[in-house]
């Protein structure tokens, strides 16, 4: 019982070490060395205000299809214009317009507001660019005052 018990270990020591040898062989022939770091083939995530990112969120110029919301009182109105100001989807979107609605939407007319709304049913990197200046706004935001207004809030002229 002792001499089988002896023989399969040594069996399976035997095993083991051809194992192991085969496999380090394979690390040691492998077509391209082995290593620790990532090989580079392009960063898959593009920081925003670069020309490369700009490129990549090119829309079309193609008016959004908004949702009718007959009978919204103001208060309402002004609610979920606030909501969306602040969930939009991007970082440099929630900021923005976030910012941008805590200063101006309780001073805003009812036009005003709904214009707010029609532009907040843009993309998000559109009203972005715009803002900032980086792309031309399309002939329907060409004349807005929101936008302008907007424009003047991103420079953040005058504050800490």
């Amino acid at each position: 019982m002792l001499l089988v018990l002896n023989n399969t270990i040594t069996v399976m020591m035997q095993n083991f070490s051809k194992c192991t040898f085969a496999c380090t062989r394979r690390l040691l022939v492998a077509r391209r060395p082995f290593s620790a770091t990532f090989h580079r083939r392009g960063d898959p995530w593009v920081l925003p205000n670069s020309p490369e990112h700009l490129a990549q969120t090119t829309t079309e110029d193609i008016a959004p299809n908004p949702l009718p919301r007959p009978n919204e009182s103001i208060d309402t109105l002004r609610a979920r214009l606030v909501y969306q100001s602040r969930k939009r989807g991007t970082l440099e979107s929630d900021l923005l317009l976030s910012t941008f609605a805590k200063d101006n939407l309780n001073s805003m007319s009812e036009a005003e507001m709904r214009e707010y709304d029609r532009l907040l049913d843009e993309a998000d990197w559109d009203i972005y660019y715009w803002a900032t200046g980086k792309r031309t706004p399309p002939e329907r935001w060409s004349t807005s005052e929101i936008l302008k207004r907007l424009a003047v809030h991103a420079q953040n002229e005058g504050k800490v």
